[in-house]
């Protein structure tokens, strides 16, 4: 049986950027696309922090290696927005550990660079 974590908000935020790639279409920077992606998320009235410091515990001390979360909707969504040609094993990996450094279950690679926005989202759990 597979469990889908915070199913409603998923399915919510992946409608957001739906809307966005209708609008936009591929082509554009990433900075962009979260400005408009975080527009769309307000409109929808989904909480969210944009460009979230996740900090690095190590041995006991808390380091700031500057590892920043594009955005974190409602505190239980990871989201990490891409611009690529096509989502590589070095994005999984790096939304994989956001999730374990930040105690969160579920994230999103939103990849606004392909031609059809659902060949560009990928959704990861812990």
């Amino acid at each position: 049986m597979v469990v889908y974590y915070h199913k409603e908000l998923t399915e919510k935020l992946i409608a957001c950027a739906i809307e966005v790639h209708r609008h936009l279409g591929p082509g554009l920077l990433e900075s962009a696309y979260e400005e408009c992606y975080c527009h769309e998320l307000g409109l929808q009235k989904i909480s969210h922090e944009r460009q979230k410091a996740l900090p690095l515990i190590y041995k006991e001390i808390k380091l700031d290696c500057g590892y920043r979360m594009d955005i974190v909707a409602a505190d239980k969504v990871v989201v990490e927005i891409k611009c690529v040609d096509k989502i590589a094993p070095i994005h999984e990996a790096q939304l994989l550990t956001y999730l374990k450094l930040s105690g969160m279950q579920v994230g999103l690679i939103i990849n606004f660079h392909a031609p059809t926005i659902k060949d560009g989202i990928k959704r990861l759990a812990l």
